[in-house]
């Protein structure tokens, strides 16, 4: 199936996926504010069938209920949340045809960031929100770190080949945190200059690729002895497993600058 992806730029760094098919079909992800998602539509000739939300937060869903009125199409997002726009709420493991595209993405429960945030995965891409961004992840508001944990380590089982079409554009920032807990990372050093490269550019980062993620993200990767013992040595004790590793390090990212 031939699809593409846009991000458009929103707000100060948030993203608005939108996916279409060689017809002129759009699905729009994680609309926060209309405006974006309108402009596209009228200057390509697209049709809106559908609008996918990850979660509540209203960068995500503020142009939700305009969108939806506007092209009588369905919003399609988390069961577990009251969102006050979703009209088809999905709980783990709902499979789901997107309109018009013909497209069938699979919802995912992963909570953290938000209590019923979900990920839709399919066709090779994986629309995460705000758990899992490029070199980093979201920060868990209304979950546990272990919930947040969990989630994440649930989106790294997925293949290698997907893309990761997240909701903000942080990822040279996030780069620079995984530097200072992993630096003799190469993959870390050398996707920072790429990307570097590209925000110079105004390109955007992504969407990035899972594979890529498993081998830059360090909180995917804190199973892994080099995030373990950083994160030991900021915290100044033996870290028990990886959910305490990740504990701190979510942490340490906060007070990061």
């Amino acid at each position: 199936m031939d699809l593409k992806l846009d991000p458009l730029p929103a707000f100060s760094d948030n993203y608005i996926w939108l996916l279409t098919d060689v017809a002129g079909n759009a699905v729009a992800v994680d609309p926060g504010e209309a405006a974006p998602v309108q402009w596209a539509l009228e200057s390509r000739g697209l049709n809106l069938r559908a609008v996918l939300a990850t979660h509540h937060h209203p960068d995500h869903v503020g142009g939700a209920p305009e969108l939806a009125r506007r092209h009588a199409c369905p919003v399609f997002g988390p069961a577990r949340e009251a969102t006050g726009v979703v009209t088809h709420p999905l709980s783990d493991g709902a499979e789901i045809e997107l309109p018009g595209l013909g497209a069938r993405f699979k919802a995912l429960d992963i909570p953290g960031h938000t209590a019923g945030h979900i990920a839709f995965t399919g066709h090779g891409i994986l629309f995460c929100g705000d758990t899992l961004f490029s070199a980093g992840c979201g920060h868990p508001f209304e979950g546990t770190p272990a919930q947040m944990y969990g989630s994440l380590a649930r989106l790294a089982a997925l293949p290698a080949s997907n893309l990761v079409c997240c909701g903000h554009e942080y990822t040279v920032k996030n780069l620079r945190f995984a530097a200072a807990v992993e630096p003799d990372n190469r993959a870390v050093q050398a996707h920072a200059v790429e990307c570097d490269a590209r925000r110079a550019r105004g390109e955007p980062t992504l969407p990035s690729a899972l594979g890529l993620e498993r081998e830059i993200n360090p909180f995917l990767r804190c199973e892994l002895p080099t995030v373990m013992q950083a994160a030991s040595r900021h915290a100044g004790r033996p870290m028990q497993d990886a959910v305490d590793t990740f504990t701190v390090i979510r942490k340490w990212k906060d007070g990061f600058s």
